[in-house]
């Protein structure tokens, strides 16, 4: 049978009007969010990649639970069928809805991590890596080589490096490790999978240390997608069969539902042990709501529901990667450097490779993430040395393991002609990427110091 593409898996019931600011009003605009990207109104987007996060399009059977939900302060039928499709799905008992996904990793890290404890990942995101160290503890990163490689090919960059992490733990000893935690995809990493063969390998890890496995799950759906696509074994498993067995590996799980729920708002947290799941929901009490609603109406706890269902099906997993393989398949042609191979939720410029005359120290990924929305309209976000650059007491800063522009693809919500003019704004940056110059940042809150920061031209 002849290669055909791959369409959207569903028809347009209702649609939003985008904005056109025209170049002087987007000059204007990043004039006064100061160059950071986070400050611009979203009418003066053209195209919106900053995040997948809570962006993307429900569906019309979402829609319809949301009319049926059950609002009653506690004991909701609403929150039962969330509960009941996330111990399903995960096979964890214990299930503490929360308004999104960093409440669930701020309840779990305070009742779990300690001053001085270290907790190890393949890669902490931001917000994770914040509320670690909020806790005076120390978020280490172990994802394997090829992972801080963007160029490397190999099916699962997000993998743990299984001998880093046994180092590790001989290295501060285990009563200094509360957990072990693994995201999944890698979103820092490029939106790289983790294989089923690595996570046993952690698992067994832990099991030798009597050390809890957490999962990062905000992307599970996804990365159950390419474990049937590349992992040996696999390609019979339907993406729910392969999703249960990666929950059956770990003790707990954070969730934002912004991602692989489908959903706009909401998240939870899932545990195996009672007594930990008993501390949690005493602060979700103190900071979010009553447990069975977890800050969420029951409206967003039936579209959770309906989403965590959806988001599993082949034929829109199919679509989802394939449509960020797409861009980054115009991108990699062109010779525009990025993340290899393309991962699940967003293409990743790497600013590194393009920007050589930048240094690290003048923000390259922030000044490509400018020139995107400068030449067309396309808002992405900066994951380099903005986000986990590290300052130091002399003033001087340490500088990340990467400098990358994600462009996050959101749900159900662009067609290809979005993604066809957004290779064609990346293509035309590229051209001129030597007249390119630096930012210097000129004010900066001390914790997630990117979505505030404020910046000026270098030099």
């Amino acid at each position: 049978m002849p290669y055909r593409t791959i369409i959207e898996p569903f028809k347009i019931h209702s649609v939003q009007a985008i904005d056109f600011p025209s170049p002087e009003q987007r000059e204007q605009a990043l004039r006064r969010a100061g160059y950071n990207l986070f400050g611009l109104q979203a009418d003066e987007v053209i195209i919106d990649l900053l995040t997948d996060s809570g962006t993307g399009a429900m569906s019309d059977a979402q829609w319809a639970a949301m009319l049926v939900g059950d609002e009653s302060y506690a004991g909701s039928r609403s929150f039962r069928r969330f509960q009941e499709r996330v111990q399903r799905l995960t096979g964890l008992p214990e299930v503490i809805p929360t308004h999104q996904g960093r409440a669930a990793e701020w309840i779990l890290f305070a009742v779990m991590v300690k001053e001085g404890q270290v907790v190890p990942n393949n890669t902490h995101f931001d917000t994770t890596r914040a509320n670690i160290e909020y806790q005076g503890a120390q978020a280490v990163d172990l994802v394997i080589p090829e992972g801080r490689d963007p160029a490397a090919e190999h099916p699962f960059k997000g993998n743990v490096d299984v001998a880093a992490l046994e180092r590790l733990i001989s290295e501060v000893g285990v009563e200094r490790i509360p957990l072990v935690m693994v995201t999944v995809t890698n979103n820092s990493g490029g939106g790289q999978p983790v294989s089923l063969e690595n996570l046993r390998a952690v698992r067994a890890v832990c099991d030798r240390h009597g050390l809890p496995l957490f999962l990062d799950a905000c992307r599970f759906a996804e990365n159950a997608w390419f474990i049937k696509a590349r992992e040996p074994g696999y390609g019979d498993h339907t993406p729910e069969q392969i999703a249960v067995e990666m929950f059956s590996l770990a003790d707990g799980a954070t969730f934002s539902a912004k991602k692989d729920g489908l959903a706009n708002i909401g998240g939870f947290l899932a545990l195996k042990d009672a007594a930990v799941a008993a501390q949690a929901r005493n602060l979700l009490i103190l900071h979010e709501g009553f447990p069975t609603y977890g800050g969420l109406a029951g409206r967003d706890l039936e579209a959770i529901a309906v989403g965590l269902e959806e988001v599993l099906h082949e034929d829109y997993l199919r679509y989802r990667i394939r449509s960020t393989e797409y861009l980054a398949e115009k991108c990699h042609r062109a010779g525009v450097p990025t993340v290899r191979p393309p991962g699940g939720h967003a293409v990743y410029l790497d600013a590194r490779a393009l920007l050589p005359h930048i240094p690290p120290s003048q923000y390259p990924a922030q000044a490509l993430a400018v020139e995107l929305y400068r030449d067309g309209g396309v808002r992405g976000v900066e994951i380099g040395s903005v986000m986990f650059g590290r300052p130091q007491p002399d003033g001087t800063e340490e500088s990340a393991a990467m400098e990358l522009v994600r462009l996050a693809v959101p749900r159900r919500t662009y067609t290809q002609s979005h993604i066809d003019y957004v290779a064609e704004v990346i293509l035309a940056v590229a051209e001129r990427a030597g007249e390119i110059r630096g930012y210097r940042i000129v004010e900066q809150a001390p914790w997630l110091r990117h979505f505030t920061a404020r910046f000026a031209p270098a030099g």
